[in-house]
């Protein structure tokens, strides 16, 4: 389907299931953490979906393949990208499951419903605003920094968005994952699934992935990190099969070592 492209705005291939998603260097491109975030969640094979601070809709693009899930929304504050979502919408015509809201996550359960959704994902902004002078790009700045909400805020939306064992999947940086288990203690979605993200073996992690459910019990389980890179530069072979469109998520328990690795011996 064509779809207008405004002034530094370009096409990119999401490398699966045929679809396309439009881009502008003016404005937070997507980048590996949406990518892992839609690719570690538990999606439910059919049900109600919403993504939070979804900026131009990638996440729910990638979620369209893994569900047959008939109502997946996008909710994004920022107008442009919000227009980008709904244009990436058209672009692959999933106009019947995908839906692009332009609205703030604070108030959005009172526009699509509360306590309705099996699933809400979110790749909010990393970090609190800078003291000093921001990002003089105001898309970048609202997607790096908490202009239009804070970390519980995020929290305390899904939540109300959520249904009892509906679950709630985040992607953060790992120095702020005791905060994220607080508020979302705090605001009743049990942390479940914990899985750190390390450009390769001997360095820190820098991102965490987390899955909450709903009113769940406590226990929760801390999966085998993600290695992005193997010696010479390559994506890890997990992290190759969904980033190519092989497979539509990551182990769900993890990375497995080969067969023929030392640590698998004896």
């Amino acid at each position: 389907m064509q779809v207008a492209l405004h002034e530094t705005e370009r096409i990119d291939d999401l490398l699966t299931h045929d679809l396309k998603i439009i881009q502008s260097e003016e404005v937070f491109a997507f980048s590996l953490d949406a990518v892992l975030l839609a690719r570690f969640c538990t999606v439910p094979p059919r049900g109600k979906i919403v993504d939070l601070c979804s900026g131009n809709g990638v996440i729910p693009l990638l979620l369209s393949t893994r569900t047959a899930a008939g109502e997946i929304w996008g909710v994004e504050i920022q107008e442009r990208l919000a227009g980008m979502g709904k244009r990436n919408i058209e672009l692959n015509g999933l106009q019947e499951r995908l839906h692009m809201v332009h609205a703030d996550l604070k108030q959005i359960h009172r526009t699509l419903g509360a306590s309705q959704y099996d699933l809400v994902t979110v790749n909010p902004p990393y970090l609190p605003v800078p003291a000093g002078e921001q990002n003089r790009n105001e898309h970048v700045a609202a997607a790096r920094h908490e202009l239009f909400c804070t970390l519980e805020d995020v929290v305390a939306s899904s939540a109300k968005l959520l249904k009892a064992g509906g679950k709630m999947a985040m992607v953060h940086r790992p120095n702020r994952l005791v905060d994220i288990c607080t508020w979302m203690r705090q605001y009743r979605v049990e942390p479940k699934r914990v899985r750190f993200v390390h450009p390769r073996q001997g360095e820190e992690a820098m991102m965490v992935l987390i899955e909450g459910i709903r009113d769940g019990k406590a226990d929760m389980r801390t999966l085998p990190p993600l290695f992005v890179h193997e010696e010479g530069g390559r994506y890890c072979g997990e992290l190759h099969a969904v980033f190519y469109g092989e497979k539509s998520e990551l182990e769900p328990g993890g990375q497995k070592a080969p067969e023929n690795d030392e640590r698998n011996r004896g």
